[in-house]
């Protein structure tokens, strides 16, 4: 399916023109058909000579009502432009012209309509006219067709022309994600929300969830062009039933696939029209079928910061228009460059942001963006409208290289620091190395640290065991002499406080290897747990807690985690609940 809109000024046959290339009436209203004045937009279709189907969102000409034309053509991707040969280019023409122009539309084609109402030589005058305006805007040259609505002359040359345009419109994705801009809102009896607007990408399929606002909807039936599909791909007009009454269903609100947009509140655009300075600061804001009030924020000459005043679904490569309303006016169409923009905090930031967005292209540049923002994950860049460059480094986090060797640079360097300051603990913990490099995972610090040492949690540069300050040997130095004249009588807690040695500076020493914990405060020379188990093998057999302590010369204080300790080692193994047996080997 193809999907053109019409536009044009009011009274110049549009709707008699759907009429006649449909059999369909576009107008839906009874006003409208007893006024003969188009006021809601208006759907109709046909099929093609060579079989493809053709729908047609009809919109208003009115200039009080340009709010809904925008809402119809917004989302479309081709445009049908009627000018009636009787009248010519209007003022309303013009006006939807800038608007289609503003919203960067390429694809269209000029009927000149009501060819039986004007002189040839009129008509003709009609159509160079309308011609010399459209090739000024981002149109370009468009093919043009003499027509009648009223008398179908002509009506097979502009088939034929509609034909030849639908075939240049470039091929929409189906694997994009879902925005389907709402244009029309009703309720059936025992069916519950319908909703119903242009699919530009995608795909929606009978039992998707899809979210509106802050609610979640199954999708219970699709129909396009008043036929039940389990799927609807773009491009194509197509209606959602709901499955549950959902409050934020409305004109302006889009069905979205969850989790894969961001809505924005502050964007920061290029523009294409007016210089930013020139621009009202309160205008219009229309993108797909929505107008949202904006504040304008001049920035360069052509870019500009906008503040929404509610939030939509954009992606950065999003076209969309300022509108000023009460002077009937699109003083300017936008690019969106950027949904998620840096707050400004500093005198200074929004001339620098000038520069920034000066370097933006026209199309979304996942790397740039990446540069720009140094870390940011795969789903959110994808979810702002870039493309991804690259492989994600750790979890779904993408990082521009010459950030992620920066942030390896400052590691390594927190590691050593870390091991300066702190001898007798020299592992930086994973994330105290996470908040020095200012980074939102701990699973980043885990990539950055590949290549280092890391053991229990903690990061090692060049030093990695423990160094004991000069203060601590010396305390060390005490406990060995003590051992060395009794080796199996540790020092009590008193010793080792008038030696200075905390628990913590116990674990050290071991750590380094100087001393041999065997326990809460026990500490004896490093092998001398080997050596007990030599002395307890001469017993020759089983042995109790306190034959052992008789044999080792020392107290039950350290008797009893020693013998837990050669346990652990595999020294000696229990034969009861009071005897153990050495087993004539270690761990």
């Amino acid at each position: 399916m193809h999907v053109v809109a019409t536009a044009g000024h009011v009274d110049h046959g549009k709707s008699t023109l759907v009429r006649a290339l449909t059999g369909m009436e576009p107008d839906r209203l009874e006003e409208e058909r007893r006024r003969g004045l188009t006021i809601e937009l208006g759907f109709a279709w046909t099929t093609l000579p060579g079989g493809d189907r053709l729908a047609f969102v009809d919109v208003p000409g009115h200039e009080r009502l340009v709010g809904t034309m925008l809402a119809g053509v917004g989302p479309v991707p081709a445009v049908m432009f009627v000018v009636a040969a009787d009248q010519g280019w209007q003022r309303q023409s013009e006006e939807h012209l800038a608007v289609l122009d503003a919203l960067g539309v390429r694809h269209g084609l000029l009927a000149v309509t009501r060819c039986d109402l004007a002189d040839p030589d009129l008509a003709d005058l009609a159509r160079e006219e309308a011609l010399a305006h459209i090739a000024a805007t981002s149109f370009g040259d468009v093919e043009s067709v003499m027509v009648s609505g009223t008398t179908g002359d002509g009506l097979d040359h502009l088939r034929a022309a509609l034909e030849r345009l639908a075939a240049s419109l470039p091929t929409p994705d189906a694997d994009a994600d879902v925005r389907l801009w709402i244009d029309r809102v009703f309720t059936v009896r025992g069916r519950g929300t319908v909703v119903t607007g242009t699919l530009g990408a995608g795909t929606i399929r009978v039992g998707d969830r899809l979210a509106v606002g802050g609610d979640v909807a199954r999708v219970r039936g699709l129909q396009s062009l008043k036929e039940d599909h389990g799927e609807v791909s773009a491009v194509a007009r197509v209606a959602v039933n709901l499955h549950a009454s959902v409050r934020a269903a409305g004109r302006g609100e889009a069905l979205l696939t969850p989790g894969r947009w961001l809505t924005a509140d502050v964007v920061d655009v290029r523009l294409r029209g007016e210089p930013a300075h020139d621009l009202p600061r309160e205008l219009t804001l229309h993108a797909g079928s929505a107008a949202v009030p904006v504040h304008v924020r001049p920035l360069g000459a052509d870019t500009a910061r906008l503040a929404l005043r509610r939030p939509l679904p954009l992606r950065a490569g999003d076209i969309a228009l300022l509108r000023d309303p009460g002077a009937h006016r699109v003083p300017a169409g936008v690019t969106v460059l950027d949904v998620r923009p840096e707050p400004f905090r500093r005198r200074g930031a929004a001339a620098a942001r000038a520069r920034d967005l000066a370097s933006f292209g026209e199309r979304p540049d996942g790397a740039a963006e990446l540069r720009r923002r140094g870390l940011i994950t795969r789903a959110e860049l994808v979810a702002m409208g870039f493309p991804v460059p690259s492989e994600p480094v750790a979890g779904d986090w993408l990082a521009d290289p010459g950030h992620w060797e920066d942030l390896r640079k400052r590691l390594v360097a927190a590691v050593e620091e870390h091991a300066a300051a702190h001898p007798t603990d020299p592992g930086l913990p994973a994330d105290a190395a996470r908040r020095a490099l200012g980074l939102p995972d701990r699973a980043l610090v885990e990539a950055l640290a590949g290549g280092l040492r890391r053991r229990d949690g903690r990061i090692y540069g060049e030093t990695t065991a423990p160094e004991l300050p000069a203060p601590v040997r010396k305390a060390v130095d005490a406990v060995r002499r003590d051992l060395g004249e009794a080796p199996f009588r540790a020092p009590d807690a008193d010793r080792l406080a008038e030696l200075g040695l905390t628990p913590k500076l116990l674990a050290v020493a071991a750590a380094t290897g100087a001393l041999l914990r065997v326990g809460d405060g026990i500490v004896l020379l490093p092998g001398d747990d080997a050596r007990a188990a030599a002395l307890l093998a001469g017993l020759g057999g089983p042995f109790t807690l306190s034959e052992a302590r008789r044999a080792l010369g020392t107290t039950r204080r350290v008797a009893v985690p020693l013998l837990e300790h050669l346990d652990d080692k595999g020294y000696t193994v229990r034969v009861d609940d009071l005897r153990r047996r050495c087993t004539g080997r270690g761990r």
